[in-house]
């Protein structure tokens, strides 16, 4: 198999997916219509068979991928993509990244992302982590939304990323995931890897990097809670993991069970309304709403708020009549 060539087995909780779902779920990296197209141009194959975007998928079912190689020149072109800018100055800013949009470049996908729309809208930004990533000091996942910061030199995003490495950034989340977490407050640590079957997902491993999540319930909801998650270490799906292992996957997070897997589960008292919760969110809910650090230049305290997205929004909305009382 190519370098650029991906192979995933459907399992179980995956049987009936879309292909072009199925994908998508794995290929974070890479928007729903590129995958699309991808599809179209016969590089997607079911048990060797070149497959329309909506194959319905079996278990077992071996789905290939040939992901095309991304052009030779290192550019990456400015795109007038509107964007939230909660502040700028002459050395960083912090921006507030709508679902859906990917961080950087990758997997062959070179437009439509934050790194296009930040190179339009600052004509200055550090290159310390190279041509495609244009002062991303550290990114969210596709369909996680929330804030940012960027960096609009090299020695202001050297002193940011010393401060991620230092656990000095405090970055805060707010979560739904199935189930009532208990208890009430608490932490996940466990080392994070490479997952052993699935090439784009973590999984917790023994010999992985070292992974520490901090949560605290907000509400519970009978058969959902909302958290509020605080990262000590920044591994990538690190929340999504953690919960996902430990039985509380993300609501909406398709890739890591958060969907019919877990539906399957829940009691029948409340399966209708986990459906009618599950048809709110397009995707994981997962927002990134507060970013405490320290200016690098000023040395002051910056802290920053991103507002609840609106498909969020409207599912805690939707939570309320199931409210309970948390305990003391």
């Amino acid at each position: 198999m190519s370098d650029n060539r991906l192979s995933f087995v459907c399992g179980e909780e995956d049987a009936g997916t879309r292909l072009d779902k199925f994908l998508n779920a794995r290929l974070e990296d890479t928007s729903r219509s590129q995958i699309q197209k991808w599809i179209e141009d016969g590089l997607a194959l079911v048990n060797g068979i070149p497959s329309r975007k909506n194959t319905s998928l079996n278990t077992e079912d071996v789905i290939e991928i040939e992901i095309p190689p991304q052009p030779e020149a290192n550019y990456l072109e400015p795109e007038n993509i509107p964007i939230r800018i909660v502040y700028e100055d002459e050395f960083l800013a912090v921006v507030d990244k709508p679902k859906g949009m990917v961080t950087h470049p990758g997997n062959g996908v070179r437009s439509g992302t934050l790194a296009n729309a930040l190179a339009y809208h600052f004509k200055q930004l550090s290159d310390i982590g190279g041509w495609d990533r244009p002062g991303i000091v550290h990114r969210l996942d596709r369909d996680t939304t929330g804030l940012l910061i960027v960096a609009r030199d090299n020695v202001t995003h050297a002193a940011l990323s010393k401060q991620l490495e230092e656990h000095q950034i405090r970055r805060t989340y707010e979560a739904l995931c199935w189930r009532e977490l208990s208890p009430a407050n608490g932490l996940f640590d466990a080392p994070l890897g490479r997952h052993p079957t699935d090439p784009l997902r973590r999984a917790v491993r023994e010999n992985g990097k070292s992974a520490i999540t901090h949560y605290r319930v907000l509400d519970w909801f009978h058969f959902v809670s909302h958290l509020e998650v605080r990262l000590e270490t920044g591994r990538t799906h690190q929340i999504r993991v953690h919960l996902s292992h430990a039985g509380y996957s993300i609501v909406g997070d398709a890739l890591y069970g958060g969907r019919e897997t877990m539906l399957a589960r829940t009691q029948p008292l409340y399966h209708a309304r986990a459906v009618g919760l599950l048809k709110l969110l397009s995707s994981q809910a997962l927002h990134s709403a507060r970013l405490v650090f320290t200016h690098p230049r000023t040395s002051e305290t910056m802290e920053f708020r991103s507002p609840m997205p609106e498909e969020f929004r409207a599912a805690m909305e939707f939570l309320q009549p199931y409210k309970r009382e948390m305990e003391s």
